[in-house]
C-alpha cells in the first residue's frame, strides 16, 4: 500500500536502506523539494514495526516540508528514520553505511541530528557524504542545534504572549514544561535567566533533579504536568501531548514548545480555538535548529544564525494575524502559509534533483 499513501501524503521519494553486516535497516522520505534541496534530521528509534518506521518517517518529512517553508528556507522536506536502538544498537559500521546511501541520493537529501542520534554519531555519517549538517565545528560545522531550537522557542513565545497579552515580558508568567532533554533543558534557562516560575517534568528523573537544584525549577510528576496551573503549557519532549485525554485538564490559555506535532489530530486544533487558548503552531516556533544548521550550505556563521532565529517572532506574528482575520485555527493558517509559498514558487521552479556537487563552503573533511 505504500504507493497509495504516499499518494495521498505527496512524498516524491521514499528510500528503503538496507546494509545487513552493519545491521541498518533506514528509510529515507523526500516529501517535496520544489523549494530547494529536502533538509531534515535522522532519528533513531526502536519501532515495533517496520510499518511503524515508515508512518513517522512519512509523517515526519512532511513536517519539514511545512517548517522549512514558513521559515523561509530555500530548502524542502524529507526527514530519516533508523529501526534500532540509540542505547545499544549503535556503531560506525552503521551511521556510515547510512551515509553512503545519503550521499547516492546525490544532494536531494540532506540530514542532520534528529531524536537518538548526537553529533558523534554525524561524525561517521559524515565521513561518507558531504550532505550532513550539524557537523561538529572542528569541519567547519555548527554543532549541536539544541540551544539555537531554544532560542528560537523563545522567540516565539514571546509573539505569543504579545499576541495574547499585549506584552513580551516572559518572566511576568508561570510555565509547565514537560521535557527537560537537550532542547527542553536550554529552553528551561532561558525562561529562568527571565526570572519566570517554571514547573517540569521528564521521563529522566536526573535530568528533572538538575533543573531542580541548578535552575530553582519545581518538580511534578509525568502525568501531573497537564493540571498544574501555569500560564503557559510547554510540550518540549514527545509529540501528540495536546489531545483528548489532556486537552480538558490544560489551564494554560497558551500552548508554545519545542516539541514536534504537539497537538494528537487537527479537531483539538479547532477546539483549542473554540475554547480560546493559543497555540503556537510547533514547526513555526522550533525552527531554530534547522536554521541554524541550513546556513552550513552556504557557510556557517553563528551571528548571522542568531539574527535568523529572531524571524521566528515575525513568522508567528503572520499566523496570528492569518489565523484572525481569516477566522481559522493557528495550525491551519501555518499550513496557508507554507503552501502559498511553496505553491508561488513551485510556478517558478521544478523540483531540485540534487547536483552532486558539494555546496558546503569552509567544511573540511580530514578524518
Amino acid at each position: 500500500m505504500i504507493f497509495e499513501t504516499i499518494a495521498k501524503t505527496g512524498h516524491e521519494e521514499v528510500v528503503f536502506c538496507h546494509n545487513k553486516d552493519a545491521g541498518l535497516k533506514a528509510i529515507i522520505a523526500i516529501h517535496n523539494t520544489v523549494l530547494g534541496p529536502a533538509l531534515g534530521g535522522l532519528r533513531m528509534w526502536p519501532y515495533k514495526t517496520e510499518q511503524d518506521a515508515v508512518n513517522d518517517v512519512l509523517r515526519l518529512s512532511r513536517g519539514m516540508t511545512y517548517k522549512n517553508a514558513v521559515a523561509g528556507l530555500n530548502l524542502g522536506g524529507g526527514k530519516a528514520v533508523i529501526i534500532g536502538d540509540p542505547s545499544k544498537d549503535k556503531s560506525e559500521a552503521l551511521f556510515r553505511a547510512f551515509g553512503r546511501f545519503v550521499n547516492s541520493l546525490n544532494g536531494r537529501y540532506i540530514t542532520a541530528e534528529d531524536v537518538g542520534i548526537d553529533v558523534n554519531d554525524m561524525e561517521y555519517v559524515f565521513r561518507e557524504t558531504e550532505y550532513v549538517t550539524g557537523v561538529h565545528q572542528v569541519h567547519g560545522g555548527s554543532g549541536d542545534p539544541s540551544p539555537f531550537t531554544a532560542f528560537g522557542t523563545l522567540q516565539g513565545l514571546m509573539a505569543a504572549l504579545n499576541f495574547k497579552h499585549g506584552n513580551e515580558d516572559v518572566g511576568k508568567y508561570s510555565y509547565a514544561v514537560q521535557g527537560a532533554g537537550h532542547v527542553g533543558s536550554e529552553f528551561i534557562k532561558l525562561l529562568r535567566e527571565q526570572g519566570a516560575k517554571v514547573f517540569v517534568t521528564d521521563i529522566n528523573k536526573d535530568a528533572v533533579q538538575r533543573c531542580v537544584d541548578e535552575l530553582g525549577c519545581e518538580a511534578v510528576g509525568l502525568d501531573e504536568i497537564y493540571d498544574v496551573d501555569a500560564d503557559v503549557y510547554s510540550p518540549c519532549a514527545l509529540g501528540g501531548t495536546v489531545n483528548e485525554q489532556t486537552i480538558d485538564r490544560i489551564k494554560a490559555k497558551i500552548i508554545c514548545g519545542a516539541a514536534n506535532n504537539q497537538l494528537a489530530n487537527d479537531s483539538i486544533g479547532e477546539e483549542l480555538q473554540r475554547r480560546g487558548v493559543l497555540y503556537a503552531p510547533d514547526y513555526a516556533v522550533n525552527a531554530g535548529g534547522v536554521m541554524n544548521v541550513s546556513l552550513e550550505i552556504d557557510g556557517y556563521n553563528r551571528e548571522r544564525a542568531m539574527r535568523m532565529m529572531r524571524t521566528i517572532y515575525y513568522n508567528l506574528g503572520r499566523i496570528f494575524e492569518i489565523s484572525k482575520t481569516q477566522g481559522v485555527p493557528t495550525y491551519k493558517a501555518a499550513d496557508r502559509l507554507a503552501e502559498e509559498r511553496i505553491e508561488s514558487i513551485g510556478k517558478i521552479k521544478l523540483p531540485h534533483m540534487g547536483n552532486g556537487a558539494p555546496r558546503f563552503a569552509g567544511r573540511m573533511r580530514g578524518q
